[in-house]
């Protein structure tokens, strides 16, 4: 393991420009000061909260890679902690994770096709005819026990979704959709049960696949509404998120959102996005 003093060395290296409460403060002081330094963050809270977590994930690759990887030779442990200080540094050594575990992923599916067939998946629910005509109306459910579920998580939490009680939720047997007044977040227990993170690119995949976006064959779910684009669920640390422009927005599209969306698209795009071993047909455009 790596030792207690390799720990407190990568914290100083990765940590040393983020803002520090100042000593002596009282627990008061120090709520006012955490809340301050918040606002005042370039980009605000939100980006405070990812810049945290894209810093502790650096600290963990790099503890593991001082445990049972090339960081074991001290020489290559110095110069990554030099490196882990500066931003230019750590931008570096993220680009190299990403492309590592790009590579890996890669392999993956080069192994897994060579030891099995191809197989279509089967769509992961079945939406209830009664739920989709509750959207389609525009009855919210509101959080139900799937929701509850979600924003009990600890990642959840550190990344600061749902910190308020949405307005609109509409929780079904499958997972739960929160809605704002242009746009849709789609929510499945599977995919933040196996690490919401991992799916954001399936999803958006599985989508471009069902929509026939960017492929010669045409939409599965029929013509796309104008004005409605789809993106990745990042933002909203969801699996996927549907867009709506202002003047999309009408009682067509919510029924386009149910009736087809909902109930003919989404089983099948969640059934492949959820399979780690489905592999997506080549055309796709890039997602990232």
């Amino acid at each position: 393991m790596a030792s207690d003093q390799d720990t407190v060395r990568v914290l100083r290296a990765i940590f040393n420009d983020m803002p520090r409460a100042p000593q002596g403060l009282t627990g008061e002081q120090t709520v006012s000061w955490i809340r301050d330094t918040l606002r005042s963050y370039a980009g605000g809270e939100m980006a405070y909260m990812i810049e945290n977590i894209t810093r502790n994930a650096m600290l963990d690759i790099v503890l593991r890679l001082r445990e049972d990887g090339y960081l074991k030779d001290d020489a290559a442990f110095e110069n990554t902690l030099g490196q882990l200080a500066t931003p230019a540094g750590r931008q570096t050594f993220m680009d190299w994770c990403i492309q590592a575990q790009k590579s890996v992923d890669a392999t993956a599916r080069l192994l897994n096709r060579a030891k099995r067939s191809v197989t279509e998946p089967a769509p992961a629910f079945a939406p209830s005819l009664s739920d989709v005509r509750r959207f389609v109306a525009g009855e919210p459910s509101g959080p139900g026990p799937l929701f509850h579920e979600y924003v009990a998580r600890e990642d959840v939490q550190g990344v600061g979704v749902f910190e308020q009680a949405p307005e609109r939720v509409h929780e079904f047997d499958w997972g739960f959709v929160v809605e704002e007044p242009a746009a849709w977040h789609v929510y499945l227990p599977q995919a933040w049960r196996q690490g919401t993170v991992a799916y954001f690119e399936r999803f958006l995949l599985a989508w471009y696949q069902e929509a026939g976006t960017g492929m010669d064959a045409p939409p599965q779910g029929g013509n796309l509404p104008e004005g409605l684009m789809v993106e990745p669920g990042i933002g909203s640390f969801s699996c996927l998120t549907l867009i709506a422009s202002p003047e999309a927005v009408s009682p067509a599209l919510r029924r386009w959102l149910g009736e087809v969306f909902i109930a003919q698209m989404l089983p099948p795009m969640a059934g492949r996005a959820l399979d780690d071993d489905y592999d997506f047909p080549l055309g796709l455009p890039a997602v990232f």
